[in-house]
């Protein structure tokens, strides 16, 4: 199995493609080792010691180092536990018991409380950061949440790499914000939640 890995427009992320689906449906993103324990593999990641956030994509590993770690000396690290999780066929997540869930549901909680009359805008909002916004926030090895939209700002969450990459405010303002605003004339801002 080989396994390659992309550079993000965060220095301190690494994107690494496995050749095969990580995530049937959906992302999961990792910010602390407890919210790690859902996963074995997002677990081994952050067991390194060395690891600030694990995000799962639909093909894709994208991993953020602590401050003042060296990738050089990292990756390998990285490589090998994933090497060991998709060769063994490993669970991505630990089954669930009945003495709870397991995985917890996704957070899809609205920064704002929502006007019921912006229901046609919200649509053609959340389409268009599902066709155009998230495959090349993907590409970068992260994703976006939509978290609400209120008296014509649109509130958005970066997850993964995107997530304090140094560049996540120029791609809200001039990216995200102006396709946006293109095309629905009601949008005025972007904002991060």
């Amino acid at each position: 199995m080989f396994i390659e890995t992309e550079t993000t427009p965060n220095p301190a992320s690494l994107k690494f493609l496995p050749g095969r689906p990580v995530m049937g449906q959906g992302t999961r993103e990792f910010a602390t080792p407890e919210a790690a324990e859902a996963s074995p593999l997002a677990q081994a990641i952050f067991d390194t010691g060395e690891v600030v956030n694990v995000f799962f994509g639909s093909d894709f590993i994208s991993v953020t180092a602590a401050p003042s770690v060296n990738w050089s000396d990292l990756k390998p690290q990285v490589l090998s536990i994933l090497l060991d999780h998709f060769i063994s066929e490993a669970p991505l997540f630990v089954p669930g018991t009945a003495a709870g869930i397991s995985v917890p549901a996704e957070d899809d909680a609205l920064f704002v409380e929502e006007n019921e009359a912006d229901a046609d805008i919200v649509a053609q909002i959340n389409e268009l950061l599902e066709t155009r916004v998230r495959p090349a926030v993907a590409g970068d090895g992260g994703d976006i949440q939509y978290r609400g939209f209120k008296d014509g700002v649109v509130y958005l969450q970066m997850q993964g790499a995107c997530s304090g990459c140094p560049s996540s405010t120029a791609t809200l303002k001039h990216g995200i914000e102006g396709l946006l605003k293109h095309y629905v004339p009601e949008v005025v801002e972007v904002r991060a939640a």
